[in-house]
């Protein structure tokens, strides 16, 4: 089933506006639907209201699924297909602009981070119908449908990550290793899993581990029990914190293998290494 409103503006002065919509429209996608996109020099954003599905572009995949949304440049290599199970349904917006990069870059998007999640999708919604409405106008709709564009972009100021500097922007692998480190600096004292890292980034868990090797010299699961004992070793210094509390201030609920990973990175047990501090 398939809900589409489209605008084509074929004037010759496009690339002289400051934004200007060509598409627009809403889709409730058949199972395993894949769509190829063919942008030449134009953007193109989709919001993900229901379902899930795949997102592929320039050698990276995306699980996707409701409230987050994803960015296509003008020449990426992308296609996109939605789940053989729980098919998604999305609206989408495609368009260019003299300006049109820059305020993606202002609401946090970029090439090197083109995912976002909207955590009011209430609004992203009513921001996307407010437009397609005003593209069903008979009458002349040109400010009112840059209007609504204007406003859905501004919707979206909520991306998964931290915004794209404005300078020098990462390498995308190095992107992604520094958002890991990032989430586990936040998230090692709870129960995190390295799979959880993996959802996290958006990124195949296998694909993850071998370019977070690369980059840190260790596995995340390895470099994650090796900053967990690091943050133990330096709470032995507390005498009111008991072994087992510090165990489970660092993430570890089982006391034993806590002791069984800290003897195996710093060569002693905890008892041990806190005797040797006393």
């Amino acid at each position: 089933m398939m809900h589409c409103q489209y605008i084509l503006n074929t004037s010759s002065k496009e690339h002289e506006l400051d934004l200007n919509l060509f598409y627009c429209g809403k889709e409730s996608c058949s199972p395993n639907y894949t769509w190829v996109p063919n942008l030449k020099d134009r953007f193109l954003i989709h919001f993900i209201h229901s379902g899930k599905g795949t997102f592929y572009v320039n050698g990276t995949t995306y699980s996707l699924g409701p409230n987050e949304g994803f960015l296509i440049y003008p020449k990426d290599m992308a296609h996109y297909t939605a789940d053989g199970e729980s098919p998604w349904t999305y609206s989408w917006i495609e368009f260019n602009g003299k300006l049109a990069e820059e305020y993606l870059n202002q609401i946090g998007l970029c090439e090197d981070h083109r995912i976002f999640f909207s955590k009011e999708e209430t609004l992203l919604q009513n921001a996307f119908q407010q437009l397609f409405d005003a593209c069903k106008l008979n009458r002349n709709h040109d400010l009112l449908i840059l209007s609504c564009l204007y406003h859905l972009l501004a919707m979206i100021d909520e991306p998964s990550y931290s915004n794209c500097p404005p300078e020098n922007p990462l390498h995308p692998k190095d992107f992604y290793i520094q958002q890991a480190l990032l989430f586990i600096d936040k998230n090692y004292t709870r129960d995190l899993s390295i799979t959880e890292i993996a959802e996290y980034l958006k990124l195949n868990r296998n694909y993850m581990t071998k370019i977070f090797k690369e980059a840190v010299g260790v596995t995340p699961k390895t470099y994650l029990i090796n900053y967990r004992i690091r943050k133990a070793a330096a709470l032995m210094n507390n005498s009111y914190l008991t072994i087992s509390e510090i165990s489970t201030m660092v993430g570890y609920s089982d006391p034993l293998l806590f002791s069984r990973m800290f003897k195996k990175v710093i060569g002693l047990s905890p008892r041990a290494y806190r005797n040797r501090l006393l």
